[in-house]
């Protein structure tokens, strides 16, 4: 006999109520700190300052971006600063360098030896092996022909004086005299045999 379905339950409960569209406004807050921020904005931009050249991106004029100006013929040049700005972060403020990779200044043989070697290697740069206080090294120094007789005197002064060293100061025109004597050169030294080389013959 086949039972009949019992009408006494309620219908099934749907889970979700069905989605309905309605329009959800904007708190009021959120518009009232948005408006404010726009007005600040705007009233900044109008009580400001002029900006400066939309070219340059900010206030720095052609000149602060150029560098600093050539050091005058004759007007003292600070080393360390030199040094600081160009040598520090492969040498280190200890002239100590990086065991392995770059080479000491303090203790260096080349920094206190011959002036026009080092006169040399501060214009033209060095790659391949070299043999620095005994440890031998493989990488390369970049030229520093940029930079101005003055301070390249003045950083090759403060380096052979400076932590150890005691060796005597350099004039600039060594490096004039140098610059002219090399001109032909575009490569750097090629390791220590051809420093070693260019030192013989200045003996």
């Amino acid at each position: 006999m086949i039972p009949k379905p019992d009408t006494t339950h309620h219908a099934q409960e749907r889970e979700n109520a069905d989605p309905e569209e309605r329009i959800r406004p904007v708190p009021l807050a959120a518009v009232v700190v948005t408006l404010a921020m726009v007005l600040f904005g705007v009233v900044y931009i109008f009580i400001s300052e002029p900006f400066g050249s939309a070219g340059l991106g900010d206030r720095r004029t052609l000149a602060d971006l150029s560098g600093p100006a050539p050091v005058a013929v004759g007007a003292a040049v600070d080393g360390k600063a030199v040094f600081n700005g160009q040598c520090v972060a492969c040498h280190q403020a200890t002239g100590k360098g990086l065991p392995g990779v770059f080479p000491p200044l303090d203790g260096s043989e080349w920094v206190q030896g011959d002036a026009r070697t080092l006169a040399n290697i501060l214009l033209h740069g060095i790659n391949g092996e070299i043999s620095v206080a005994g440890t031998t090294y493989n990488g390369a120094m970049p030229a520093f022909q940029q930079l101005g007789d003055a301070e390249l005197a003045a950083v090759a002064s403060y380096i052979r004086s400076n932590w150890s060293n005691k060796a005597n100061s350099l004039p600039s025109t060594l490096f004039e005299q140098e610059r002219k004597a090399s001109s032909a050169r575009t490569k750097p030294f090629e390791g220590g045999a051809a420093l070693k080389a260019l030192s013989d013959k200045s003996n």
